[in-house]
């Protein structure tokens, strides 16, 4: 009898250290996956002020610009990418600074609630160029976000991220910048190919004062260019900001417009895309 109670009480001092080391493996577990994410939590902050950081520095520099009345061709031609001295030694940050203006304005298809039969052909045009089905966006009415294009029948997610670079969503009478507008958008114009590599080619040297120096280039005198809807400047930029430490990725991107009557930019629109693996794309 006493050797099976002995036994028992062993059995039961066994159990209690058993129940005792999972539980301190259970807290010890806890205590490691939240020591994991408050340090997660640390580095998407310190990611999320490094790009604040950047997009002050762009907006400084980009009303500098606008203050001083800068070329628009020279303010833009050396922004494509730029690093400002935010950087650190385990963190890159990289700024882009892009001309909306240059993109094709889907809201310009709607002019006071008609169609716009000049910005329809280009828009039948692009897509042409860009091997995607026909649309018509018009049906969806003014649009403020450009994933509102799903709504329209056989519009896709590739068919939205193949468009999406090319588009964007300004102000009805917003004009497409010809000195800064992609020779794809160009050749929306009814521009052959060739000419319209020569025409982004040149601009860096001769931007054009104006929509009739444009039509009265050289280039292009002959064509009979419809002018309607060109522009030579812009108001509307994209602050993209990127953080990149370690193997994480953050950015941060902000539509701006400069508002001529204040002298002053204003903020339409910020994103954030939250940090990540780095992805390997193709």
């Amino acid at each position: 009898m006493k050797h099976r109670q002995r036994g028992l009480a062993l059995i039961s001092v066994m159990l209690v250290l058993s129940l005792a080391l999972l539980i301190t493996s259970g807290l010890l577990r806890s205590h490691r996956l939240a020591l994991q994410s408050s340090a997660q939590q640390l580095q998407t902050l310190h990611l999320r002020q490094l790009a604040v950081s950047g997009e002050i520095w762009a907006l400084r520099r980009l009303h500098k610009a606008f203050v001083e009345q800068q070329n628009h061709v020279e303010m833009l031609r050396d922004w494509p990418q730029i690093t400002p001295e935010l950087s650190s030694e385990d963190a890159k940050v990289e700024v882009q600074i892009e001309d909306l203006s240059a993109r094709f304005n889907l809201n310009a298809l709607l002019h006071q609630g008609q169609i716009d039969a000049v910005t329809l052909e280009r828009w039948a045009r692009l897509l042409e160029l860009l091997e995607l089905p026909a649309l018509r966006p018009d049906q969806v009415g003014l649009l403020s976000e450009v994933s509102q294009l799903r709504l329209l029948p056989g519009f896709d997610a590739p068919t939205l991220w193949r468009l999406e670079p090319w588009v964007a969503l300004l102000p009805t009478d917003a004009t497409l910048n010809i000195n800064s507008a992609p020779a794809l958008l160009l050749r929306v114009l009814e521009i052959e190919p060739d000419i319209a590599d020569a025409l982004v080619r040149q601009r860096p040297t001769t931007s054009w004062h104006s929509v009739q120096a444009f039509s009265a280039d050289p280039l292009i005198a002959d064509a009979g260019i419809n002018t309607h809807g060109l522009g030579v400047d812009s108001r509307w930029h994209r602050i993209s900001v990127r953080v990149v430490q370690d193997q994480h990725v953050l950015t941060l991107s902000t539509d701006v417009e400069f508002v001529v009557k204040t002298a002053q930019l204003k903020v339409l629109q910020r994103r954030l895309l939250p940090s990540r693996g780095l992805e390997i794309t193709q």
